[in-house]
């Protein structure tokens, strides 16, 4: 019975990845004791800026990275994560998420990282517990890794860094914000939540805004959880003590012809953080915009984020 519930929990889990592409695209999970990195110019008709395929080697193991730098890029710049989900692509997200144009506008950094294989399901993943918990990949050393190469290669503000993702890559926002938070300002989960693992390693340094946009009619990362995810009202419960905010959120609506859906906003937290949620009532496991949620995602994760830096609220 345990088989077949694990199984059960890898096919519906395999519909994480919020993108797909009539393309492959070979993800090497091998050992390379090379060292080093390299960037290559990526042509790609999405934003006004430029674009890099880059990669670089940590624990013996080469990374892949894309690098989009907005057209209004200038020094002291912040930098956005974005991570795809569970079976996935870096390459998938920075198709359909539609943050070029915001960072042409922001003179923003956008990073759109990719993970590697997980062995028990030979599927591109990040390492967050719950259903990856075969995995051995140091994810979080990763980020860090890049976030020295844009220190090295970039002028970046280094306390304006944040994330962002799908589904798995929303769990992984998280646990940055956990096992990072040093160097992470404040996250937005996009239909993703907190495994168990997360939440008991959890450990920031800061209060720290954070902000998730779910459906209830989401079947893959349930709004009550299961038994690889939290339920979402208990991550809520968690940033919010976390934060030392308010207990009872300041409530509005947000209309729209797709059902709409609520804005929860728990305020007078520490540093004038803040913690959010977007629930939409007819939304399942996608990311949302205009023409079908009546949110656009992309938009609401950088009004969100864009207003944090790692002291709390920016004045």
């Amino acid at each position: 019975m345990r088989i077949i519930s694990f199984l059960g929990v890898l096919l519906v889990i395999s519909a994480c990845g919020g993108g797909s592409s009539s393309s492959e695209i070979t993800i090497d999970p091998g050992q390379d004791n090379s060292s080093g990195q390299s960037c290559s110019t990526y042509q790609s008709n999405n934003g006004n800026g430029s674009t890099l395929n880059c990669t670089i080697v940590h624990d013996n193991i080469v990374r892949q990275f894309y690098v989009y730098e907005g057209s209004g890029y200038q020094s002291n710049a912040p930098v956005l994560f974005v991570l795809h989900g569970y079976t996935s692509r870096g390459l998938w997200i920075m198709n359909y998420s539609g943050f070029q144009s915001i960072a042409d506008d922001a003179g923003l950094i956008v990073i759109y990282p990719q993970g590697t294989l997980l062995p028990a399901t030979g599927q591109t993943h990040w390492n967050v517990g719950g259903w990856t918990t075969s995995s051995t990949t140091d994810d979080v050393g990763f980020i860090n890794s890049v976030i020295n190469f844009l220190n090295n290669e970039y002028s970046i503000d280094s306390k304006r860094i944040y994330s962002t993702g799908m589904s798995n890559g929303g769990y992984m926002s998280y646990k940055l914000a956990c096992d990072l938070s040093p160097r992470i300002a404040a996250v937005v989960s996009v239909t993703g939540s907190m495994t168990s693992e997360t939440t008991d390693g959890c450990n920031p340094t800061h209060p720290t805004s954070v902000a998730q946009i779910h459906g209830l009619q989401d079947t893959v990362v349930n709004y009550d959880g299961n038994g690889f995810s939290k339920p979402i009202e208990e991550v809520m419960d968690y940033w919010v003590n976390n934060n030392n905010c308010t207990q009872v959120p300041d409530t509005s609506e947000i209309s729209g012809s797709n059902g709409g859906g609520i804005h929860d906003v728990y305020s007078g937290c520490d540093n004038q953080t803040n913690v959010e949620l977007y629930l939409m009532t007819n939304m399942g496991h996608s990311w949302p915009n205009l023409n079908n949620h009546d949110l656009q995602a992309s938009t609401t994760v950088w009004n969100f984020l864009s207003k944090y830096d790692i002291d709390g609220l920016i004045e």
